[in-house]
């Protein structure tokens, strides 16, 4: 019988076995799955060292030391949260009227625009950086930034307008196109971060 032919049958005969030796430790879903997956990754790549006459029990040594690493880093995972101190919400933010408006703005953006933004504000990356993650040269990068900022920035006009921000009819419209235009050179980074 060749290996895959004996893995198969190996397989077949303990794999009912395994996941309920895994259920009964209360692990669930993709965690029980993840662990009798590995049990059986472990069977395949050690599979001359499988008792060929009682399996089961080789397996379930297995499965049971993967159970227990996974414990034990769970443990190290929640005692690291514990010492790490939660960062404490900025002081400065926005009303959330702005928050909204950008987040309107944001979503009339088609997604390359929005993706420029978002790169630049929420992860912090220089245009240089955008560039090598969209795959294009920094120049290029910088470009295209400074479209979507504009095109934000006309949007974030457009939601003041119809929220009837500003003064008069001429001279309102005026200013309130200059303050969308600078919000988004200015403000909107910060207001995209919340």
């Amino acid at each position: 019988m060749d290996d895959a032919a004996r893995f198969r049958a190996l397989f077949e005969a303990t794999y009912g076995a395994v996941r309920r030796y895994v259920d009964h430790r209360g692990v669930t879903g993709g965690r029980a799955d993840d662990i009798v997956a590995e049990t059986f990754i472990v069977a395949w790549r050690r599979l001359d060292d499988v008792p060929a006459d009682r399996p089961l029990p080789w397996l379930l040594v297995v499965a049971r030391n993967l159970w227990l690493n996974q414990r034990r880093a769970d443990r190290r995972y929640a005692a690291a949260q514990q010492r790490l101190p939660l960062p404490v919400p900025a002081t400065d933010e926005p009303d959330d009227a702005a928050v909204a408006a950008v987040r309107r703005g944001l979503a009339t953006l088609d997604p390359a625009d929005r993706e420029v933004i978002l790169l630049v504000a929420r992860d912090g990356l220089t245009a240089a950086e955008v560039g090598e993650v969209l795959g294009c040269t920094p120049g290029a990068a910088r470009v295209r930034l400074h479209r979507a900022r504009h095109r934000l920035g006309a949007e974030l006009s457009k939601v003041e307008q119809e929220q009837g921000e500003g003064q008069g009819e001429g001279q309102g419209r005026k200013r309130r196109r200059r303050t969308g235009h600078d919000r988004s050179e200015n403000q909107i980074l910060r207001e995209v971060k919340r």
